[in-house]
């Protein structure tokens, strides 16, 4: 593994540096998202607030969620580049774009629906760099052929563990392209983000149960539990946007909004 480049006698964390991609990547996602929608928006400045957002909220829920590293380490557990809870990040990356969204006068769900396949894609690159620092998000001992030791990692293990940021980073990629491909189509608002959340809920819910995350209640990780809850969540916006458009007359198509 390899926690840091060595480039020119500065030592670049690989973390942040696959950070920086993702953000870059889900930039340009939400680009095209909003350039087949017509939409004149700065989609790379969403991007960056959203990712900031995120950041913030992932060492916020990480804290809450190991209040015992908190208590071992004290504040710096907030500058450690380990240490992300997904559903802190993307609680405070859909608030960020909520308002963004609304503020842009593209409606707040209106924007979660054009930045879902960019929030998928940009996850899963960003797991690269969990992957090539070896911050300890691994998975259990396995000895599938596949199973990986990271001696090298920040959090070294020395035996053969699922490399589970891979599987992350083929179910975002994966995730992104069908919601990419979703909205293609005209779709009820609210649509795309309730099958982003029902998609990556189960994907993470699924991930954990091969993770080695302490387990807290009925069996299930912290996250196994913050997951589910997203998952119903997006079951519930589907029924909504469903019944938003059965409820429509006949004819009605809903007009392309743009940026002021």
């Amino acid at each position: 593994m390899y926690p840091y480049l060595h480039v020119f006698g500065l030592h670049v964390p690989t973390f942040g540096l696959m950070l920086w991609l993702a953000a870059v990547t889900a930039g340009v996602v939400l680009d095209r998202a909003f350039k087949r929608a017509k939409i004149q928006a700065d989609a790379i400045g969403m991007v960056a607030v959203a990712v900031v957002a995120g950041i913030i909220g992932a060492k916020l829920w990480h804290v809450l969620d190991t209040p015992s590293e908190f208590h071992e380490i004290g504040w710096g557990v907030l500058w450690d580049s380990a240490g992300f809870a997904w559903f802190g990040g993307l609680t405070f990356g859909i608030g960020a774009l909520v308002f963004q969204g609304w503020r842009a006068k593209i409606g707040a769900l209106r924007i979660l629906d054009l930045a879902a396949p960019a929030a998928a894609i940009g996850y899963g690159v960003g797991r690269i760099g969990c992957f090539l620092s070896g911050d300890g998000c691994y998975g259990i001992p396995t000895n599938l052929p596949w199973g990986m030791a990271f001696p090298n990692g920040i959090e070294p293990t020395f035996v053969r563990v699922h490399p589970t940021p891979l599987y992350e980073l083929a179910a975002g990629l994966l995730i992104g392209w069908w919601l990419w491909t979703r909205g293609r189509k005209h779709r009820p608002t609210g649509w795309i983000l309730g099958e982003y959340l029902v998609l990556t809920g189960l994907a993470r819910f699924l991930v954990e149960f091969i993770r080695r995350n302490p387990k807290v209640l009925w069996g299930l990780s912290n996250a196994q539990l913050a997951s589910a809850g997203s998952a119903l969540v997006g079951i519930a916006v589907l029924f909504w946007a469903a019944r938003q458009t059965a409820s429509k007359p006949d004819g009605a198509t809903q007009p392309v909004e743009r940026a002021a």
